[in-house]
């Protein structure tokens, strides 16, 4: 029986242990779901700050970058040599900081799996015959140093990413020329094991230590060496290059010696296997932007619909895309584009009828329709009245010039500015200098009304304080007389108003903008939500104004 017990006992401490043993395993396993989603929450943090951070670093470069190059230019005037100096230093940091923001973003694209493939099918010889054009200035710096690319024999024709092969070996290249002061580089390409291809690049620079060769493929990773103070470089070019050759399929790594040299090798498969296309495109907002002509866009692809929207980036048109044609119906019945850009063949549905629809109707005859299709159909286009063709991919180049043309040909529009200050009428003139208004000036009130009644302008910018009639007057009386009743009228002052001056203004005129302004990007941006407020759009950057 004692026997027994004592078995009974200890079967019941192991079971003990086991409880506590499980509950340890269970509590360990919590713990590393925990840190599991700690780290699947910082990955994505990171990724996200490298693209936000990249975009908001990418605005002031292109401005200084843009600033510079007038400077440069000598379009303000001529610069002394050390200006010239300066403003050289100034740009070309500018620019590698650029390299390092573009890096960054394609690195930050890769990660999100937000990055296009586009499978193309070309050979490795003429890929090589592109590198050496693109590659051929860099080697002017350096003239101990020769790059030979060898003629490609017995590969297969390729069905990947041309763009992205050609970044890698380019990083491959740009790196090897960094360390190599004397000797050559050369490019080369084989046939490798499991259909695949090697692309290698071979430099007799200064090689690197077997413990780094790893290390040289982490983000920012630049290794003490004794050229490194003579070159420049952002530490994410070969780990991009990676990352690049992961996506297609394959890999890169390198053979490498101190004082012999390296050679970095990108395997790719033959064929790109993966999805057809690997992207995020962002939606094409639908809100109208009052600041900006409208183009109506009927296209069902959003990749091209996106390209649409860069193109007319920073300019003065703004997409309106429609993906079907009962979208592009609404859109028509909501507002007046300055042209529309009509794809042929929409999932499900050809738009020919949609054409003649247009140009059949009084409504919308006249509105300007450009045909941007696969289809090379010219002829019937023009012939059922579209007003221009293109092939795709369409050329920005192109595109820009029909719709400035078309804004161009819209009626004019004017807009008249009474103020008795000449200095304020000169600067208000100097931010509508890019809208398409025919500027009209009036120094006091009483001339002010006389030229609203005879011209009819589309906007009126309205001083307060002028002498003989007050702003107030000028406002009421065009307010009473039918003729200009509905002319929309910004009020332009420098007068403290009060609460109650302001409530009475506010409910005749669309806006009240200040004289004073700290820079001149926060008065255009007052000015361009004045003119928003009134339904108006200043026209195409760029359009000298008409003054009378």
């Amino acid at each position: 029986m004692s026997r027994l017990l004592l078995t009974i006992q200890i079967r019941d401490e192991q079971n003990r242990e086991l409880e506590d043993t499980n509950r340890g395993v269970v509590a360990l396993y919590a713990e590393l779901d925990d840190r599991a989603e700690f780290l699947q929450r910082a990955s994505e943090m990171k990724t996200r700050f490298l693209s936000n951070m990249g975009h908001e670093f990418r605005t002031p470069l292109n401005a200084i970058l843009s600033l510079s190059r007038l400077l440069l230019d000598r379009l303000d005037g001529e610069l002394t040599g050390e200006q010239e100096k300066q403003v050289t230093f100034i740009r070309k940091s500018a620019e590698a900081l650029s390299e390092i923001v573009n890096d960054l973003l394609d690195l930050a694209r890769v990660e999100a799996g937000k990055i296009l493939v586009r499978p193309t099918e070309f050979t490795a010889g003429a890929l090589f015959g592109a590198l050496r054009g693109m590659l051929r200035p860099l080697l002017g710096q350096n003239e101990a140093v020769t790059l030979h690319f060898e003629e490609p024999a017995g590969l297969p024709v390729l069905h990947t990413d041309e763009a992205k092969v050609s970044q890698i070996l380019r990083n491959f290249i740009s790196n090897a020329l960094k360390f190599t002061e004397r000797g050559e580089i050369r490019v080369s390409a084989r046939t490798g094991p499991g259909n695949l291809v090697l692309f290698s690049v071979a430099d007799t620079g200064i090689g690197i230590a077997a413990e780094d060769q790893e290390r040289i493929f982490e983000e920012f990773t630049q290794l003490e060496v004794p050229v490194q103070n003579l070159v420049k470089g952002t530490g994410l070019g070969l780990p991009l290059s990676r990352k690049l050759a992961e996506l297609l399929g394959g890999t890169v790594y390198v053979n490498s010696a101190p004082g012999v040299g390296s050679t970095f090798v990108a395997a790719v498969p033959v064929r790109y296997e993966g999805p057809a296309e690997v992207a995020f495109v962002p939606e094409v907002s639908r809100e109208i932007d009052r600041t900006r002509d409208s183009v109506l866009i009927v296209e069902d692809n959003r990749e091209t619909l996106f390209i649409y929207e860069k193109y007319l980036k920073g300019t003065g048109f703004q997409v309106v895309p429609a993906l079907t044609v009962p979208e592009a119906r609404q859109a028509l019945r909501e507002m007046r584009p300055v042209a529309v850009v009509l794809d042929i063949l929409l999932e499900g549905e050809s738009t020919w009828t949609f054409l003649a629809e247009l140009k059949a109707s009084e409504a919308t005859r006249d509105l300007p329709v450009f045909v941007v299709t696969v289809i090379d159909n010219e002829k019937k286009a023009l012939a059922m009245g579209a007003d221009g063709f293109a092939v795709k991919p369409v050329q920005r180049e192109w595109l820009l010039g029909e719709l400035q043309r078309c804004a161009a040909q819209r009626a004019p529009q004017k807009a008249l500015i009474i103020d008795d200050d000449e200095v304020a009428r000169y600067l208000l003139k100097g931010l509508l200098a890019d809208t398409r208004y025919t500027l009209i000036e009036a120094g006091d009130g009483e001339e002010g009304l006389r030229r609203a009644w005879e011209e009819q302008p589309t906007v009126i910018f309205l001083d307060l304080t002028m002498p003989n009639m007050s702003g107030e007057e000028v406002l009421e009386r065009l307010r009473a007389a039918p003729a200009t009743r509905e002319i929309p009228v910004i009020i332009v002052t420098s007068r403290l108003l009060s609460p109650e001056e302001r409530r009475c203004l506010e409910e005749q005129a669309v806006a009240i903008l200040p004289k004073e302004s700290p820079s001149r990007e926060v008065a255009l941006t007052s000015l361009r939500e004045a003119l928003a407020k009134a339904g108006l759009a200043p026209a195409t950057p760029g359009k000298e104004p008409q003054y009378a």
